[in-house]
């Protein structure tokens, strides 16, 4: 790498520019000087040759867009001469032999875990409590204030807001100017002291907007999202509020819950506010079922346990040009130790695959896999046409600004997570992964969807590669932020975990922070290291709807 320009792969007719490049300045790559004719900023790619109109783009050795304008060599490819454009696929690909990474160093390294009757090993104890339907969410907003601080789980943010300066400084009358000179910044106290329960880490109340009102299958896959969630390893046990009339109701949970690949054996509570005498009294049940439940928690321990019993979730979220580059790449080194090491990976967001079905069907080890595969793919590109928003619209104003211009570059960049291990299997939306190695989830590719899917898939831990920065989290599944470059790094330190950019400026190689990143995944695992979105309490959760209202 010249650590000024990139090309990717050897069949690539761009070139991206890993620094800002002004008009005129001679670069090198692979022995060949190319002169930028107009200001490339870093991120975005250049032509290595003239173009015509129709011509192909090609960029990670795939064809990622056609040039819709003539462009010059040397000119800056953007939407207004580029436009997004994928080959077909077929299921009769090209099979890919695996040579597994060398794991000698790794092979008799464990992580402490909290390992459940069932067998599968948990990277947190958490508690939950969940409603089944909407109007149950200030309920458990009410449950969540009267518990967490008297039990010791308080907000572990590092600093709080205190308003007080600004009140006083307005009751004296002080302009605008004056206010904003206040300082509203306090260091808070000592996270996590004084807990109860020393062996809980966290009770998580969720809330969401679905169980009523949508159709029912939507109240389906909600019972099955919520139960993949009890039933995670991350959790302990669970306390459920029903309204009592909704169409998610608890018969629907306890079915979802009975058709798991798992034995759910733990501590489920559930009351109904329809059947209870009021409100108050509903509360008041479910904190001392939630309290009862924590004491059965607190029973269990951290224990050594294989690296094979991590499974690790695979996102990527405010992407930008340097995301294929760095970060993604590293995660698909950690993909590729974890799967040698007899662990499970878990690929998700089929948008951003669009463009490298071919190279993942000649991935599959079983033609069932590759049927199941294209089929989730047709389905979900036909559903999303027939709102009048295809794949091409999945890029974001920020993926655009910064390098990402069509849906198959950010999918061929996106696509780097899962390494390059065959993939085992196939799972749609609240399917629970029952086999070791990397699996593909059918989820969508907004972030918080896809991470609330990949927790329901049974990752323990769950890998998120940022280039413009996310604060995004996750309930139950601990979420490492990886950033793409060193400057977001640290001007975003207080949301971010771990800094690729090192690859960009040359500094190491992605196989070398591949097996750091590893080793900060086994210090996430044990409980030694808590991430960012935990410190913060980001504990997003957005079930995927895929049906209309009514």
């Amino acid at each position: 790498m010249s650590h000024i320009v990139l090309k990717v792969h050897s069949e690539d007719n761009v070139v991206v520019a890993l620094a800002d490049l002004e008009e005129g300045r001679q670069v090198r790559c692979d022995g060949v000087s190319y002169t930028p004719v107009e200001y490339i900023p870093a991120k975005h790619k250049f032509a290595v040759r003239d173009f015509e109109i129709g011509d192909e783009v090609v960029m990670y050795g795939v064809l990622v867009g056609r040039a819709t304008q003539p462009i010059r060599r040397g000119g800056m490819i953007h939407t207004q001469n580029v436009k997004h454009a994928v080959r077909s696929y077929a299921l009769d690909g090209e099979k890919r032999v695996w040579i597994p990474p060398d794991v000698s160093a790794f092979e008799a390294r464990t992580f402490m875990g909290y390992r459940r009757s069932d067998g599968r090993v948990g990277t947190r104890n958490c508690w939950l409590v969940i409603p089944l339907v909407f109007c149950e969410n200030r309920n458990i907003e009410i449950i969540k204030a009267s518990m967490l601080e008297p039990l010791g789980y308080a907000s572990p943010r590092d600093f709080v807001i205190d308003i007080q300066p600004l009140m006083k400084a307005y009751r004296q009358g002080v302009d605008k100017d004056i206010l904003w000179q206040q300082n509203i910044i306090k260091e808070a106290a000592e996270i996590r002291k004084n807990r109860l329960f020393e062996n809980v880490d966290g009770i998580r109340f969720l809330t969401h907007e679905g169980g009523c009102g949508g159709t029912r299958a939507d109240s389906d896959t909600l019972c099955r999202l919520l139960a993949s969630y009890i039933a995670h390893p991350n959790v302990a046990g669970a306390t459920i509020l029903s309204l009592g009339c909704q169409h998610a109701q608890y018969e629907l949970l306890q079915s979802a819950l009975s058709a798991l690949p798992c034995n759910v054996d733990k501590p489920i509570y559930m009351v109904e506010q329809q059947e209870s005498l009021s409100e108050r009294s509903m509360i008041a049940e479910a904190v001392k079922h939630t309290f009862t439940g924590l004491t059965v928690a607190n029973r269990t321990e951290r224990t050594p346990c294989p690296l094979s019993d991590l499974s690790i979730g695979l996102e990527c979220g405010g992407s930008d040009g340097f995301s294929g580059i760095s970060a993604n790449p590293t995660l698909g080194i950690v993909s590729d130790l974890i799967v040698a090491l007899g662990g499970t990976a878990i690929l998700s967001e089929f948008p951003e695959l669009n463009g490298v079905e071919q190279e993942l069907i000649g991935r599959c080890e079983t033609k069932a896999s590759a049927e199941k595969f294209t089929h989730l793919m047709d389905a979900y590109a036909q559903s999303a046409a027939a709102v009048g928003s295809g794949f091409e619209n999945n890029p974001s104003p920020g993926n655009i600004k910064d390098g990402l211009i069509t849906d198959a570059m950010k999918s061929a960049g996106a696509a780097r997570k899962g390494g390059t291990s065959p993939i085992k299997d196939i799972l749609d939306y609240t399917e629970v992964a029952e086999k070791k190695g990397l699996h593909l989830l059918c989820t969508p590719g907004n972030d918080v969807e896809s991470t609330t899917g990949l927790a329901g898939a049974g990752a323990n831990i769950i890998l998120f590669t940022t280039g413009l920065g996310t604060p995004t989290g996750n309930p139950i599944a601990p979420v490492i932020k990886v950033s793409t470059n060193t400057d977001l790094y640290h001007r975003m330190r207080d949301i971010l975990d771990f800094d690729t950019g090192k690859i960009i400026s040359g500094q190491e190689t992605i196989a070398s922070l591949g097996v750091e990143l590893l080793e900060y995944v086994i210090g996430v695992a044990s409980g030694d290291i808590w991430t960012a979105a935990e410190r913060l309490e980001q504990n997003d959760f957005i079930p995927w709807k895929r049906g209309v209202s009514l």
